[in-house]
């Protein structure tokens, strides 16, 4: 990534810790700019970046732009609650369309070792119930909306790692780590609204986010069709 595409590697960066220092010193009038500026540059960098559009970057860019929407919502939280459901309405959105972009390439005719495939889904339907029924006792109204997501978010992660042989093993590796992250972030922030409000709650939340975003992003640059030999 840094010797591919130095510059805007170095840009992401600088937004990056941008938005880390505007969450760490509560700066909400810097992050109505910082937080945006995440998505709109990965959305960006793909356009230019690939010379020929596909089926896959397409779903991204719309799964990027929903995941945009939801940052925005997100932010106005303090003032309606109402935000937090539409912002949840745009996340799982985004997911459905990052599910149908790795679907495009799971369904590659390319053999592979079908005894990856049972593993994948305990690992991540392990996961997805074990911290379900962590939150549970906490989610009061929320427990369908946050099972819902719970479920489309696992999928995500089944899907992303079901391109296993399927794409070239770069691109295989970054989105599959991108859906690690994205995991990781969404039951970090559901902990801390949910169940304990954590002091570097936010901070978490934030740079696992940014990683998976961009993760999911340069794997989506770096994709390439594996075809028969």
């Amino acid at each position: 990534m840094l010797k591919k595409y130095p510059q805007f590697t170095f840009a992401f960066a600088i937004i990056f810790f941008a938005e880390l220092i505007a969450v760490t010193n509560n700066l909400a009038v810097v992050r109505l700019f910082t937080k945006p500026i995440i998505t709109i540059s990965l959305m960006l960098f793909l356009y230019f970046a690939i010379k020929r559009e596909s089926r896959f970057t397409k779903k991204v860019i719309i799964g990027l732009f929903f995941s945009l929407l939801g940052d925005i919502f997100l932010m106005f939280v303090h003032t309606n609650q109402l935000f937090f459901m539409m912002g949840l309405g745009a996340f799982l959105i985004a997911h459905l369309f990052y599910i149908a972009a790795f679907y495009l390439d799971s369904t590659n005719k390319m053999e592979v070792e079908r005894r990856y495939v049972l593993p994948i889904f305990l690992v991540f339907g392990f996961f997805c119930l074990a911290y379900y029924y962590l939150l549970r006792p906490y989610l009061g109204d929320m427990n369908v909306p946050v099972l819902v997501y719970s479920f489309v978010i696992t999928m995500m992660g089944i899907m992303a790692a079901l391109r296993y042989g399927k794409t070239n093993f770069k691109s295989f590796t970054w989105i599959l780590m991108g859906a690690i992250f994205f995991i990781v972030s969404d039951s970090i922030l559901a902990y801390n609204k949910f169940v304990e409000r954590m002091e570097i709650g936010d901070l978490l939340v934030m740079s696992t986010y940014m990683a998976a975003q961009f993760l999911i992003t340069m794997g989506t640059v770096e994709r390439k069709y594996v075809k028969k030999n």
